[in-house]
């Protein structure tokens, strides 16, 4: 009873398709080997091409058991196309559908509840220009405000409208998510923002003064690390050797 279904898709979807549910389910694994995880709970989304399909966790595995085969595709509003016996929860999909139904730059949305993150985003200041790491957070960062569970229809708008543009968000007293052009952006994008996290944490732990970074420098950082990656993303030029990891921790993940 305690054992998980095994599917193999590989040959029963587009080769488009595969691709997403091996980089998304690579994601999962790394996501738990970070230490990110809250045991089956929390989600990583994944739009499958240009369509109007998704990808996301199925409810009841964990992270570190999430396979290629196993990812559940949904639609929009969160109503399962193809997950074989597994299910989802459909109250975790709410924060991905608000932001999929208007961000269609956004090909996955990372969406976690780690402790640096919740602390962080229960301060008053929230991310404060303390490291590099909050650089690249910073320029596009907003916050949404705790209203209970996410269950509610009505918060979708609210969400929305406090995202906006931006690419990074911390949400009150809850968590963090970021998303991005491609699950490796989302991936990149989240540990730079949980980094940024930690170290202001450390620092504000030390009970030292501390120094903040001009504004003119976080205006700027966006240039500076075009430059340094050559015109790619950060997310970009990292995924291929966090792939590698992946294959290192459980090559299992890609069936």
């Amino acid at each position: 009873m305690y054992e998980l279904v095994e599917r193999n898709l590989q040959t029963k979807v587009s080769d488009i398709e595969w691709q997403t549910r091996l980089d998304l389910a690579a994601c999962y694994r790394l996501v738990a080997d970070m230490g990110w995880d809250d045991l089956i709970y929390t989600h990583i989304s994944a739009r499958i091409g240009d369509s109007e399909e998704f990808l996301i966790n199925a409810f009841g595995v964990a992270f570190d058991e999430v396979t290629a085969s196993n990812l559940v595709k949904i639609d929009i509003d969160g109503n399962i196309l193809d997950g074989g016996e597994f299910q989802i929860n459909p109250a975790g999909f709410t924060i991905h559908s608000a932001i999929h139904q208007v961000r269609h730059d956004a090909a996955c949305v990372l969406h976690l509840h780690t402790p640096a993150t919740i602390a962080v985003a229960s301060q008053r200041q929230g991310l404060l220009p303390v490291s590099q790491y909050a650089m690249f957070s910073l320029p596009s960062l907003s916050y949404h405000d705790y209203e209970g569970l996410a269950v509610n229809p009505a918060e979708k708008q609210r969400l929305q409208h406090n995202l906006d543009n931006n690419n990074h968000l911390l949400l009150r007293n809850h968590g963090g998510l970021t998303l991005g052009p491609s699950i490796a952006d989302a991936f990149m994008r989240f540990y730079d923002l949980n980094r940024a996290c930690e170290i202001q944490l450390q620092l504000q732990a030390s009970g030292q003064e501390l120094i903040n970074i001009p504004q003119h420098i976080i205006d700027n950082i966006f240039k500076q690390a075009n430059i340094v990656h050559s015109g790619k993303t950060g997310g970009q030029k990292a995924w291929p050797a966090m792939m590698r990891k992946a294959y290192r921790l459980d090559p299992g993940f890609a069936k």
